[in-house]
């Protein structure tokens, strides 16, 4: 992998025709280092925010060594990556044959679940050992996340009793499990999770061997600003206390965008100027997801590559390569106002998910990945933003 000390000289000196995909190594030192020393417990990298090679390498030369999985191919990759690393397949809707090999082959014991018929089938397809860790997932509300989870996964509180129950029959340990939603811009979320965990506790007079507070940590956008994550943590141990139990469980969370997201961004070029419209080589279809769908507001930086850029700052909405028009970023995207075609502009933000959607649609793909050494557009664990955060 090529290697750079900034996205500047990456483009004055490959002057790129198709899109460039970064990586900072550094960031996710950063990040790492943070969940590390603040969350009061075990971290589980979810390997679905970006499961590319070096992005693992860089996560696992950080000591992360627990891995929150979806599928059988994470397994595989996380196993072919760090073979002694212990997986957690926390798909709460697996296919028998994925439960069989994570179980017999890759020496999975650890699975989520949210109804009595996955239960069932764990249980069928593993023969019912004595060594299974079951997992509870429990639906809360997800009103402050960016992107809602409860209506796809999680049972109701009412029913998570009685899958206590029968968990705690079944299971060498058992968990209790909830996720806050993507995106999560408030810490109250975790509290109430965890103030349900507690509800279910006192309902079942089960108190779990694990509490998963899942992920959901957030990460920094110029429209999304966050509370500091050590106000997180801080209410999330204050939270754990709340529940006044005679000896803690072992808690763990599963954070992916928070450890990635600042890590990557896609150097992207002009292709044509309509006004207020730019069209650019990368779009929905590529790196660009969760600028067009979600609409997320990502940063972006002109790169000036010898021209001078306008002090004036225009905001811009992005066109993709492809002939769909889904692909299409409404922004506002802030950028100065003389940009024109051919000039290269940074997105940031795009450690998390950025790579995991790309797709070959109408033939536009890039696979250029370069490793670069500056500092990521916007950073959540920069001091200087912490007293500007905006949470409605």
């Amino acid at each position: 992998m090529e290697k750079f000390s900034s996205v500047d000289e990456l483009v004055n000196t490959l002057k790129p025709i198709d899109p460039v995909y970064c990586i900072r190594p550094s960031s996710i030192k950063t990040s790492t280092d943070f969940f590390k020393n603040n969350f009061p417990g075990k971290i589980l990298y979810a390997v679905k925010t970006n499961p590319n090679a070096f992005v693992l390498k860089q996560i696992i030369k950080n000591n992360i060594s627990n891995f929150d999985v979806a599928s059988l191919n994470e397994i595989k990759l996380i196993n072919k990556m760090k073979p002694n690393a212990k997986m957690y397949f926390m798909h709460t809707v697996k296919s028998r044959e994925d439960i069989y090999e994570a179980y017999f082959k890759y020496n999975i014991k650890d699975f989520a679940l949210d109804t009595r018929e996955e239960l069932q089938k764990i249980l069928e397809v593993t023969n019912s050992p004595k060594n299974l860790n079951l997992y509870v997932r429990v639906a809360i509300s997800n009103e402050h996340a960016e992107i809602d989870l409860s209506r796809k996964f999680g049972a109701l509180p009412s029913e998570a009793l009685g899958l206590m129950r029968l968990c705690k029959q079944h299971g060498k340990k058992v968990g209790l499990s909830f996720h806050v939603g993507s995106q999560c811009m408030h810490k109250i979320s975790f509290s109430k999770g965890i103030k349900e965990i507690g509800n279910i506790i006192k309902k079942t007079k089960i108190v779990p061997d694990v509490i998963n507070i899942g992920g959901g940590f957030p990460s920094i956008y110029p429209d999304l600003k966050p509370e500091p994550l050590e106000n997180y943590m801080i209410e999330i141990k204050r939270s754990l206390e709340d529940l006044k139990l005679e000896k803690l469980p072992e808690i763990i969370c599963e954070p992916g965008r928070a450890i990635v997201a600042e890590s990557g961004s896609t150097i992207v070029k002009v292709k044509l100027r309509k006004k207020n419209k730019l069209f650019i080589n990368d779009g929905t279809y590529g790196s660009l997801f969760d600028a067009g769908v979600p609409n997320f507001i990502l940063p972006t930086k002109m790169i000036s590559n010898g021209r001078v850029q306008s002090k004036k700052i225009s905001t811009f909405n992005f066109y993709g390569p492809t002939c769909d028009s889904l692909d299409y970023m409404k922004g506002p995207f802030m950028l100065p106002n003389n940009i024109r075609e051919g000039d290269y502009v940074e997105l940031g933000q795009l450690g998390a998910y950025g790579l995991t959607f790309r797709t070959n649609f109408n033939g536009f793909y890039s696979n250029k990945i370069v490793e670069v050494n500056d500092k990521p557009i916007m950073s959540l664990y920069d001091d200087s933003i912490k007293v500007s955060y905006l949470v409605a």
